[in-house]
């Protein structure tokens, strides 16, 4: 069973589908998520969960207090399912600010090529199988998206090899949680170019 952990809706259960995702276990979720909150990244964020599955990542961060979330799951049954789990989310927000929420039926790298605006706050969870090339395209996609201060959280099986970074994405630390590898980076913003 997958729950929200903490924020508005801590304890809210999430659906799930059936197959083809494999949701972040609550351990790391809560390491993922109590790491946000030591360096203030959450409230107010622009959050994106790529690969979205139930939407969990995307949906905690909204939770704790992310004004807007976009979660991008191109399966059809995964994508409905964000949509009723966004629904719950946004319903429990009695009284405070409700987060927009929405839901992208989309490959990631269709959504990345099209996007406007900047994040905040990523969420990159594919399948274990998605090879090295294609997570190096999303993570190129993705480096001109990212705004000055933005985190960028890549969970990975703990036997890939450490994912390619572009230019505009650097890499901060490395967390393993048995088969769960979770790689940290932020954003590098571009530096001027020096007058000749």
């Amino acid at each position: 069973m997958t729950r929200i952990i903490a924020g508005f809706a801590g304890s809210l259960t999430l659906a799930v589908p059936r197959s083809g995702t494999r949701p972040t276990s609550d351990r790391v979720r809560e390491a993922i998520f109590s790491a946000l909150e030591a360096r203030d990244a959450i409230d107010g964020a622009s959050a994106l969960d790529l690969y979205a599955g139930s939407g969990a990542l995307g949906l905690e961060a909204a939770s704790r207090g992310a004004a807007e979330v976009v979660l991008v799951e191109r399966a059809k049954t995964a994508a409905e399912i964000c949509r009723r789990n966004a629904d719950a989310i946004t319903r429990a927000a009695r009284g405070g600010p409700r987060p927009r929420v929405r839901v992208a039926m989309r490959t990631v790298a269709s959504y990345l090529e099209s996007a406007v605006g900047t994040f905040d706050l990523v969420f990159i969870d594919p399948p274990y199988d998605l090879g090295e090339p294609a997570l190096a395209h999303d993570l190129a996609l993705l480096a001109p998206l990212l705004s000055d201060d933005a985190v960028v959280v890549v969970e990975r099986s703990s036997r890939s090899p450490e994912p390619g970074w572009p230019d505009g994405i650097v890499p901060e630390r490395r967390r393993d949680y048995g088969e769960t590898t979770l790689w940290w980076a932020s954003a590098q913003p571009a530096r001027p170019s020096q007058p000749e």
